[in-house]
């Protein structure tokens, strides 16, 4: 075979050429990265989020023995419960005021999914005390699950609120 030969040498500026290019790309995209700087809270603020998903009660009642009798052996439950299910209704107070109080709707087309919330709060730093309530049940007289915290926040922090019924209510994170 003889032919001519593609030559690299004879490339060589247009390499050359690219190789700054590309080092120049790579670089500017550094500078951007880094620049400018962002900062999703203002200085001297901190940051309290409630996220939560909880379901309400369901609305059961107990069959009679009558009706029980009437239905076929393999669908002879005891209670018969409504799909849909009860708003769950939530407060938060800092310091004595009321930040939060909100009924919230069960999810889901009929209605038989968690209720679920995000609030977030922006406070100066500093100490605060954080009174949480929640309700799952209308049949039911005041909240279910209360508590209390003492909470110190910094500049910048990001303190979360949680909740969970198994393990005994709200708690930090």
């Amino acid at each position: 075979m003889t032919g001519p030969r593609a030559s690299w040498l004879g490339r060589l500026p247009q390499i050359a050429l690219g190789g700054v290019l590309i080092l120049a790309l790579v670089l500017g995209v550094a500078t951007l990265s880094a620049r400018p700087a962002w900062q999703s809270l203002a200085p001297g603020i901190a940051l309290v989020r409630l996220s939560l998903t909880h379901s309400g009660a369901r609305n059961c009642r107990d069959r009679t023995a009558d009706e029980l009798a009437k239905l076929p052996k393999n669908m002879r439950s005891p209670q018969v419960c409504e799909r849909r299910r009860a708003p769950v209704r939530v407060e938060m107070d800092v310091d004595g005021h009321s930040v939060l109080a909100a009924d919230l709707p069960p999810s889901g087309l009929a209605g038989s999914g968690p209720s679920r919330i995000y609030h977030r709060i922006e406070l100066p730093a500093g100490s605060y005390r954080l009174d949480l309530r929640l309700s799952d049940d209308p049949a039911t007289q005041g909240f279910e699950y209360v508590a209390a915290f003492d909470v110190d926040l910094h500049p910048a922090e990001s303190l979360a609120v949680d909740f969970d019924a198994a393990s005994g209510g709200f708690f930090l994170h």
